[in-house]
């Protein structure tokens, strides 16, 4: 018993000690990278979120630092607001979920009054039954879909443009975390049947290690029983998440399938072929990733650079154990991603874009 503890007391104190010596890494990467925000444009923008903090919380942050006013309110009083304040135009978070029957009655109304109105869609493929409609009420429509741009020219949209995802580094960061957080393997997500068949074919492997699964639905799995002391039921808020990513050795991700319709609303079956938040959140956390692919991964991350990709359970299976036994390879995985993120995928630099599209239109009216 006594040669037990202290064999877990030497283990502690090396998962404390490589666990400290990574954070320092972190913040020497974090401190590379400049904070620099470009001038503010002469723009008086309303933001309606979306009611999901942790993309909401860094559109506003990233706005804030980007327009000379920004103003954000709910999408139950977006045309009382518009009415009362005269933004130049408005910024809509996917006017999916939390927004009231009356929405685009309020948005014809506010574009009646000249507002530029636009729409950021980050839930795409998977709310086309309802996106399609949606996208043809706006001036101007973004999505972080490579697959939906068409996709709402044909359903006429007349200015659609590709803006991807990102992350709020405010948010999402390397951080000391306490042996409560720290899992070799990490998963966090809902169980779709792609993640049930796969997690269901390495339910063996995973009980061999510190293995943490949060999310709903996860009694859809065959293995249940065997996985269900892994398993953390339900949702939990950004910076749990954040501090579950930074205690991990790895974190997996696997995007929603987009076939199917019992848990998605995607009515005209449009692939998925863009990668999803969690790509950016958990780099941004200083943790290695192995992901599942999709087409436009590399357009923003080098696999077997900055991350490390599977296409099978088997490849998935031995990359795992491969990266457990290897520190230093998940260490430079991990730092390479962290300063990719910041370097290119933050809000504060992804917003431009968006804002370049509002800029142009106004200068034509």
């Amino acid at each position: 018993m006594k040669a037990k503890i202290l064999q877990e007391h030497k283990q502690g104190y090396r998962d404390g000690y490589s666990h400290g010596y990574h954070l320092g890494l972190c913040e020497a990467v974090r401190r590379l990278i400049p904070v620099t925000a470009g001038p503010r444009r002469p723009l008086r923008l309303m933001y309606v979120p979306q009611g999901f903090d942790a993309i909401d919380a860094g559109v506003t942050e990233a706005l804030t630092g980007l327009v000379s006013e920004l103003i954000v309110c709910p999408a139950q009083s977006m045309l009382e607001t518009a009415a009362r304040e005269s933004p130049e135009a408005v910024l809509v978070m996917n006017g999916l979920h939390v927004f009231p029957d009356d929405h685009l009655e309020q948005i014809a109304e506010i574009r009646r009054r000249g507002i530029i109105t636009a729409i950021w869609f980050v839930d795409d493929p998977y709310f086309t039954k309802d996106t399609a409609v949606l996208c043809r009420h706006y001036d101007h429509v973004f999505t972080h879909e490579l697959g939906c741009i068409e996709f709402y020219r044909s359903h006429g949209a007349e200015s659609v443009h590709y803006l991807p995802l990102c992350v709020n580094p405010g948010m999402f960061n390397p951080r000391r975390t306490g042996p409560e957080y720290r899992y070799d393997i990490v998963f966090i997500g809902n169980a779709f049947f792609n993640r049930t068949e796969l997690f269901d074919r390495l339910a063996p492997m995973f009980i061999q290690h510190r293995t943490l699964i949060v999310g709903g639905f996860w009694e859809r799995l065959k293995t249940f029983d065997t996985l269900s002391p892994f398993i953390h039921k339900g949702f939990i808020p950004p910076g749990e998440t954040a501090n579950y990513y930074s205690g991990a050795k790895l974190v997996i991700n696997i995007h929603r399938p987009w076939e199917g319709g019992q848990d998605n609303r995607n009515s005209y079956q449009i692939a998925g072929r863009s990668i999803n938040p969690r790509t950016y959140e958990i780099s941004a956390c200083g943790a290695m990733q192995i992901t599942d692919v999709r087409d436009d991964l590399e357009k923003h991350y080098r696999p077997g650079y900055d991350l490390e990709t599977f296409g099978s359970p088997e490849e998935l299976e031995s990359k795992i154990e491969y990266y457990l036994n290897h520190e230093k390879a998940r260490q430079k995985f991990a730092l390479r991603a962290l300063r990719t993120t910041l370097q290119n995928h933050t809000f504060a630099a992804r917003l431009p874009r968006l804002l370049d599209v509002i800029d142009k239109a106004r200068t034509r009216t």
